[in-house]
């Protein structure tokens, strides 16, 4: 039985891995990053992509506030924003995410608040998409790892 739970959680990270993939929410980036990962460093993956999601948090924020100043958007200042959270999601695979930066960041080009709020808005909803559902996958792998390492004690009848 152990066996089959160990082998079931992989299944679950593979198909949930597939979806993501299949959703275009992540790229083969993603995967290079996971052969980066090995017994010497077990939380390598999730330690990159907490950093990742701690410094888009900042960004996210800072985009906000930016926007919010209507008439004092500073149109550059959010395009060193846009391409540090596009250069970072680029480095993790988050594919969808850099996408929207991309679109964002046009937007930015020609002073567009509109447009600007619109994509600051698709960023977000895309960030917590991505960040719920690695939040899932981590979840499934450190539960595939305890029940690789769990052992019962013999029965004895």
């Amino acid at each position: 039985m152990l066996g089959w739970g160990v082998e079931f959680l992989r299944a679950e990270m593979n198909r949930l891995l597939a979806l993501l993939f299949h959703q275009g929410v992540l790229d083969e980036q993603f995967l290079q990053l996971q052969q980066l990962q090995d017994e010497s460093s077990p939380n390598f993956v999730s330690e990159v992509i907490t950093i990742y999601f701690h410094e888009s948090e900042k960004l996210l924020r800072n985009l906000r506030l930016l926007l919010m100043e209507r008439e004092l958007s500073d149109y550059k200042k959010m395009e060193i924003h846009l391409n540090q959270m596009m250069g970072s999601s680029s480095s993790i695979g988050a594919k969808r995410v850099r996408n929207v930066c991309v679109a964002f960041r046009a937007a930015s080009e020609q002073n567009n608040h509109a447009g600007c709020l619109r994509a600051l808005e698709l960023l977000e909803h895309e960030y917590c998409y991505l960040k719920n559902k690695l939040h899932e996958l981590f979840q499934i792998e450190q539960q595939r790892a305890l029940a690789s390492v769990v052992r019962y004690p013999a029965r004895h009848n």
